[in-house]
C-alpha cells in the first residue's frame, strides 16, 4: 500500500523518539513492500518559537491531508508562562477537535521480563493485557456551563459540567465493542450511574449497542471500583470503556501497572485520520540526552500500522521485535535493572530495527 504520514516530533524527547519509530516505519515499508511518504510538520513549543501559535495552519493542513500522524510530545516549562490559548498543550487539543478524535486508546501490556519494574506484585501483574478507551472529546473537559464567578459575598464559584448525547456515547461504545471483538471479547464500562446522571444514560447506551455485538460480554463497573480492581486483579480486566475524565485518570493507573510509562502508546482516532503518540510527556528534564525511552513512541507506530491501515501483520512483527529486543536485555535508564545491558535512546531504536530486519 502507499500512505502519506505526517509526522510531528513536537518539543523535548519527542524530537529524539520519534526519529526513531520513523526508522522502524521505514524498515517496515521495506520488508513488506509499502509505501510511506513521510511529511513533516512544526507543533507545540517549537511551533511557537518559530511562528507564534502552538498549532500553525500548515501543520493543520499537512494532518488533515494525511492517511495518518505520528506525533512525539508538546510542551516544557520554556512555554508555561504564556496565555492559557497559547501554550504548546492547546496544539493536542486543536488536533483533537480539527480531525474529530473522539476516541483514544491506550493498552497496558506487560512485557514478561519487566514484570520486577512494577511496583505491584509479580503475581498481581503478570500477563495483564488490558485495552483502556476513554472518551476524547465530551464529558466535563468540554460541557458549559463552565468557568469561575464572583459570589455576592466576595468569594468565588467554580464550574464545570459533565454532559454527553446519545450519540456520543454510542460511538465510543462501538469502538469498545470492535476492539474486544479483536481481542478476548470483554467489555467493561466504568460509570457512575449510582449518582449521576450522565452516568446513567452511559450505561443505557452501552447496553443498547452491546445487543449488536452478542458475541461480546459486557460487564459495568463504577469508577471507585474500577480504580480499585486495577490494582487488586488487573487481570480480569480487558477493554476498559470510559468517558473522558475516567478515562484519563483510570489510563495512567493502568499504565503504571507495567513499570514504566515510558513503554505505553496510543492512538486517538475518529472517523478519518487518527493520531498516534506516546502516552508520556515531553520529559524535559532528560531531553538532549539521549536516554528517553523510545519504545511506547515505537508501539505507536506499530497502532498506526493496525488502527490507521489495518496492516496487523506488520504491527505485529513491530511487536515482536520489541519483546525480542528486551529478552536480549536492551534496557534504557527507565526500565534498567542489574544484569540488563544499559543503552541510549539511538542505540535501543537500532536494536528493534535490528530485530525487525
Amino acid at each position: 500500500m502507499k500512505a502519506k504520514i505526517a509526522v510531528l516530533a513536537g518539543d523535548g524527547v519527542g524530537r529524539e523518539i520519534v526519529p526513531e519509530a520513523v526508522k522502524v516505519l521505514k524498515v517496515v515499508a521495506e520488508k513488506f513492500g509499502h509505501t510511506f511518504d513521510f511529511a513533516y510538520g512544526d507543533v507545540g513549543g517549537q511551533a511557537i518559537d518559530k511562528v507564534g501559535v502552538p498549532l500553525p495552519q500548515d501543520t493543520l493542513a499537512l494532518a488533515k491531508q494525511s492517511d495518518a500522524v505520528l506525533l512525539g510530545a508538546v510542551g516544557g516549562p520554556k512555554w508555561e508562562g504564556l496565555e492559557y490559548s497559547l501554550r504548546p498543550e492547546r496544539a493536542l487539543l486543536g488536533l483533537r477537535e480539527q480531525l474529530g478524535l473522539f476516541a483514544n486508546l491506550r493498552p497496558a501490556k506487560l512485557y514478561e521480563v519487566l514484570a520486577d519494574a512494577s511496583t505491584l506484585k509479580k503475581e498481581v501483574i503478570e500477563g495483564i493485557d488490558i485495552l483502556v478507551i476513554r472518551e476524547l472529546t465530551g464529558g466535563i473537559y468540554f460541557g458549559k456551563p463552565k468557568g469561575i464567578e464572583a459570589l455576592p459575598n466576595g468569594g468565588e464559584r467554580g464550574v464545570n459540567t459533565e454532559v454527553y448525547t446519545t450519540e456520543e456515547i454510542r460511538r465510543i461504545a462501538k469502538v469498545a465493542f470492535e476492539a474486544a471483538r479483536r481481542r478476548r471479547k470483554k467489555v467493561t464500562s466504568v460509570d457512575k450511574a449510582n449518582v449521576l446522571e450522565s452516568s446513567e444514560l452511559w450505561r443505557r447506551v452501552v447496553i443498547a449497542v452491546q445487543k449488536d455485538f452478542p458475541d461480546v460480554e459486557l460487564n459495568h463497573i463504577y469508577v471507585d471500583n474500577a480504580a480499585m480492581q486495577l490494582v487488586r486483579n488487573p487481570r480480569q480486566f480487558d477493554v476498559m470503556l470510559c468517558n473522558n475524565i475516567f478515562g484519563d485518570i483510570l489510563s495512567d493507573e493502568a499504565a503504571m501497572l507495567t513499570g514504566s510509562i515510558g513503554m505505553l502508546p496510543s492512538a486517538s482516532i475518529g472517523a478519518q485520520v487518527g493520531l498516534f503518540e506516546p502516552i508520556h510527556g515531553s520529559a524535559p528534564d532528560i531531553a538532549g540526552k539521549n536516554i528517553a525511552n523510545p519504545i511506547a513512541t515505537i508501539a505507536s507506530a506499530a497502532m498506526l500500522l493496525s488502527y490507521a491501515f489495518k496492516l496487523d501483520r506488520e504491527a505485529h512483527a513491530i511487536e515482536e521485535a520489541i519483546v525480542k529486543t528486551l529478552d536480549l536485555g536492551y534496557r534504557t535508564k527507565d526500565i534498567h535493572s542489574a544484569g540488563s545491558r544499559l543503552v541510549g535512546t539511538t542505540d535501543m531504536g537500532e536494536a528493534v530495527v535490528r530485530n525487525l530486519k
